[in-house]
């Protein structure tokens, strides 16, 4: 009977993460396929090749980083940008969900710096990244210091901490190593 409830727990161990990718995978598709899918459908009626909406909005995407380095059209979209960063409360919004992408997406990416922070007084350390190397504009007090975000395990969610250059030790590690490190909890390591 041991031997039998050791195969069926193999059998999860090795089916589930499987059908979990193959979920998320389904989920993302579906997702991206919708943005402007739906929209396809109506007019394509019968003709809908799922997928279509993933390449128009791809093609769509494209045209839009095209025609903001072209002069005309870029003025336009940076006059946008401009209203949209004077709004109140739009504002807010739009520069943190426009500098989070562009610490993810952009040239100068954030979350590529891995460093390794203690834990006053414990002797705990955590993994950790550099967001941001200069905090001088949010006072004189933290002038030498860095933010590091440290995610927390098995979520999307974590702190970042103002903490003194000096006390940061930079880790030879890739950013990608080190996030999926955090984020099983340790389970998942550098292999």
């Amino acid at each position: 009977m041991k031997t039998v409830a050791k195969y069926f727990m193999n059998g999860i161990l090795t089916a589930l993460p499987i059908i979990l990718v193959f979920y998320v995978l389904v989920k993302v598709f579906d997702f991206l396929d919708g943005i402007l899918g739906d929209t396809l459908r109506s007019y394509m009626k019968g003709g809908y090749i799922p997928g279509i909406g993933i390449l128009a909005t791809i093609i769509l995407l494209t045209l839009l980083g095209w025609l903001s380095s072209q002069v005309i059209s870029g003025q336009i979209i940076f006059l946008l940008d401009s209203a949209l960063e004077r709004i109140p409360l739009v504002k807010t919004l739009y520069t943190v969900i426009k500098d989070t992408f562009q610490s993810l997406l952009g040239e100068k990416k954030s979350f590529s710096t891995v460093v390794l922070v203690e834990i006053p007084a414990t002797g705990l350390k955590s993994i950790g990244f550099v967001t941001a190397e200069d905090l001088k504009d949010l006072g004189d007090e933290l002038s030498g210091h860095v933010a590091v975000y440290i995610p927390q395990t098995f979520q999307i969610a974590g702190f970042t901490f103002l903490v003194p250059k000096k006390e940061v030790t930079v880790l030879d590690i890739k950013a990608e190593d080190a996030m999926k490190f955090i984020l099983s909890g340790g389970v998942a390591s550098k292999s």
